[in-house]
């Protein structure tokens, strides 16, 4: 039977609509329709009560969450784990993150995502590698004893086809272009991040295959006058995406401000770079050997280093809004449709049309979150 989501502010690429009622076939949206049409007679009627129904949120960078870290397990249940905790907040689809790390690791990993694909886990669209292809001068909260040069093994064990996405942070000063070529002709997402490169090396990465960068202006060669650096290539570049982190403590608004300004529509797209305090009481985690410490919101060691966020991706919308000036559906769609593109689901995610996967979330006026779809399936 269809089920009919009713009586709600329906996100549509025209913006909100209050006159339509959204009809889901098992896991695919079937129809828009008026609230007045008749088949909802036969349809399974679900009330939303005046909430926003938007499409589900993506994130592309996610660690951690519900106390675990993907790099501690890297396991089927660890990815359970967090993608639950995470779907508390609106995210429908994310992937499992890991640091930079072994070969081993990475391998594992890997399978663990393929497996957890195979299993059908809600809400599970691939895997980032955030690393180890990384530069020591800004290696983060990353430890630079696992950082090395991608090899041709590399290329085997990163296209892994039936691990869904495959989302691959690296340096471009740490990877020959021949290498970035290789990977992106296997699928392989390309992002620079992590990276002390110069302008030109941008240039030529972009060049090569990279398609977007990972935490605009963290940790990445800045934007001066006579050297823009990766943060001027990414500014310039008209076709590549840019993740950024809108926590209030990552970058200042203002400068995220900037990069709406510069870059075109569509080509800035929220993440969460998310560790395990979100949807856990726990603010205390380790990585590397460091003891990481939560408050406030800000993620940090002992010596003030930043370790990723507590930040969840509804957070992230009301930042954008708040801090950003954002218009709401666009803060929206900066958590949904733009991440889909920049993975290459821009047919199948991010959008609430007919044809497009059933993963929704149902808001409140405050953009707090209510209710989640995740292939059709209500969260409980």
């Amino acid at each position: 039977m269809l089920a009919a989501l009713t009586n709600a502010r329906v996100l549509l690429d025209r913006g909100f609509a209050d006159d339509v009622a959204v009809l889901a076939d098992g896991a695919r949206i079937a129809d828009i329709v008026t609230s007045a049409d008749p088949c909802l007679r036969a349809a399974q009627v679900h009330d939303l009560h005046g909430c926003l129904l938007v499409p589900g949120l993506i994130d592309c960078q996610v660690n951690g969450g519900g106390g675990v870290l993907f790099n501690d397990a890297p396991n089927v249940e660890t990815i359970r784990r967090i993608a639950a905790a995470h779907r508390r907040y609106g995210t429908t689809g994310l992937l499992p993150t890991l640091i930079s790390d072994d070969a081993g690791v990475m391998r594992a990993a890997i399978a663990a995502v393929r497996e957890a694909i195979r299993q059908h886990v809600p809400g599970v669209l691939g895997i980032h590698l955030e690393g180890p292809f990384l530069a020591p001068q800004r290696r983060g909260i990353h430890d630079a004893d696992k950082f090395r040069i991608p090899t041709a093994a590399d290329i085997e064990l990163l296209a892994a086809t039936d691990a869904g996405k495959i989302l691959l942070t690296v340096a471009p000063e740490q990877a020959p272009p021949e290498i970035l070529h290789a990977l992106a002709a296997r699928g392989v997402i390309l992002a620079a991040g992590h990276t002390a490169a110069t302008y030109a090396q941008t240039r030529a990465a972009l060049d090569a295959g990279v398609r977007g960068f990972t935490h605009l202006y963290n940790a990445m060669s800045p934007l001066q006058s006579r050297e823009p650096g990766v943060v001027g290539a990414a500014l310039e570049d008209r076709t590549s995406w840019c993740g950024i982190i809108a926590d209030g403590h990552h970058v200042h608004p203002a400068a995220l401000r900037m990069a709406l300004a510069a870059k075109p529509r569509g080509k800035i797209f929220l993440v969460t770079d998310a560790m395990p305090p979100v949807g856990s009481d726990k603010q205390r985690f380790t990585l590397n050997g460091d003891t990481i410490t939560c408050r406030d919101g800000k993620c940090t060691n002992a010596d003030g280093v930043l370790a990723g966020s507590a930040l969840d991706m509804a957070t992230a919308v009301r930042n954008t809004i708040s801090l950003l000036g954002v218009p709401a559906d666009e803060a929206l769609r900066m958590a949904s449709t733009y991440p889909a593109a920049f993975l290459g689901l821009e047919n199948s995610h991010g959008r609430i049309a007919p044809g497009y996967a059933a993963d929704l979330v149902a808001l409140d006026a405050d953009f707090y979150v209510r209710q989640t779809w995740i292939g059709g399936v209500r969260g409980t």
